[in-house]
């Protein structure tokens, strides 16, 4: 017998992943999809698709419990710009914000995420299907870091801690031994620009998990378009931890770096 598997999807390739191997695996995939975010091609990898607006909390939950769902994920990016628009929370939803102390983004991913637990829906960790897009360690480019990149790495690795510790970003910018850039609600790209602006050829990205971090959602992600939008930026390197980190398009990645002269380590 087939098993069924929720799928909350937002943006981006991770959801659109996710069906397609859920498929493969013989799951039915049953997908609450968010109103101008997830990929409209996702109806096409679902047994039913249902499209919700942020906040529609008591909505998701009635359309897992009308197709018996007890089991679900919660993949894709949402833009935390939207967060300030394009929202229609509901009872159900207003009740999980007023019950917390403060709404930082992980503090409210928890909180929804505990909400549909406690209607039996259990969270499962976002790469239960996909552990192989997990970074392994190592230099990943014929490229290797300059001496005075790796204490930018080591620099970037112990702000970009702290700063996740605080629920603010996951990113930084280093260059020459100060933070040029530190990811806020604008999201990495744009940190990335900031950054290569003042670095001037010299900047250093590092994108860490936070030291709290909860697996069920959020995971730091990199991909070709993080390699693009450095090339564009003058960034010369990316530093992600090994196995806290989803990648997307590894093979693509490196080559589109390596025809730039850009360093990708794993540590």
């Amino acid at each position: 017998m087939t098993e069924k598997i929720g799928l909350i999807a937002g943006s981006g390739q991770f959801p659109l992943l996710f069906s397609r191997i859920a498929t493969k695996q013989d799951f039915r995939v049953f997908t609450a999809a968010y109103v101008n975010e997830a990929d409209p091609e996702l109806a096409a990898l679902s047994e039913k698709i249902e499209w919700l607006h942020l906040g529609q909390v008591k909505r998701l939950i009635r359309f897992f419990k009308q197709n018996d769902i007890r089991r679900a994920v919660m993949l894709g990016a949402v833009r935390k710009t939207r967060l300030f628009s394009d929202v229609k929370p509901d009872m159900k939803a207003i009740a999980i914000i007023a019950g917390m102390r403060h709404t930082h983004d992980d503090a409210i991913m928890r909180a929804f995420a505990d909400a549909l637990e406690g209607e039996g829906i259990t969270i499962a960790p976002s790469t239960f299907l996909l552990p192989e897009l997990l970074a392994t360690k190592g230099v990943w480019t014929r490229r290797k870091p300059t001496r005075a990149e790796r204490r930018d790495i080591e620099l970037g690795f112990t702000v970009a801690r702290e700063i996740g510790r605080l629920d603010i970003g996951q990113s930084v910018v280093v260059g020459g031994g100060s933070i040029l850039a530190v990811e806020a609600i604008d999201g990495t790209d744009a940190t990335i620009e900031r950054g290569g602006r003042l670095g001037r050829g010299q900047a250093v990205l590092v994108k860490v998990c936070k030291p709290n971090q909860d697996f069920r959602f959020d995971v730091p992600s990199v991909g070709i378009r993080t390699v693009e939008t450095m090339i564009q930026a003058d960034v010369r390197v990316l530093a992600i931890e090994a196995e806290k980190t989803v990648v997307f398009d590894r093979a693509e990645m490196i080559q589109s770096a390596d025809a730039n002269n850009i360093t990708i380590v794993c540590e």
